[in-house]
């Protein structure tokens, strides 16, 4: 499986502690094991799966694609709920 990271997704990242990296990780590894975990959204956000995991009390959204074909899984984007979908609408 090839995974890709986005623009925003990567920069999002770089703001994190260890500590909310590792959790990050974790969530990670878990779509890659059952990428259809997330919700599918609908749609401007067509195809667009979001998963949520938490880090301590705080709720985090990761959004991603995923292609069956080819099997790519792309990393779209990561934050709490406040403006994550106008963001990831952007």
């Amino acid at each position: 499986m090839i995974i890709l990271q986005s623009g925003l997704f990567s920069r999002r990242v770089k703001r994190l502690h260890s500590a909310e990296k590792r959790s990050l990780d974790n969530a990670i590894k878990t779509v890659i094991e059952k990428p259809t975990i997330g919700q599918v959204k609908t749609g401007d956000l067509a195809s667009v799966y979001v998963h949520k995991y938490k880090y301590k009390t705080q709720q985090y959204l990761l959004a991603y694609k995923f292609s069956e074909k080819e099997q790519i899984l792309t990393l779209i984007a990561l934050g709490t709920h406040k403006n994550f979908y106008r963001d990831l609408k952007q």
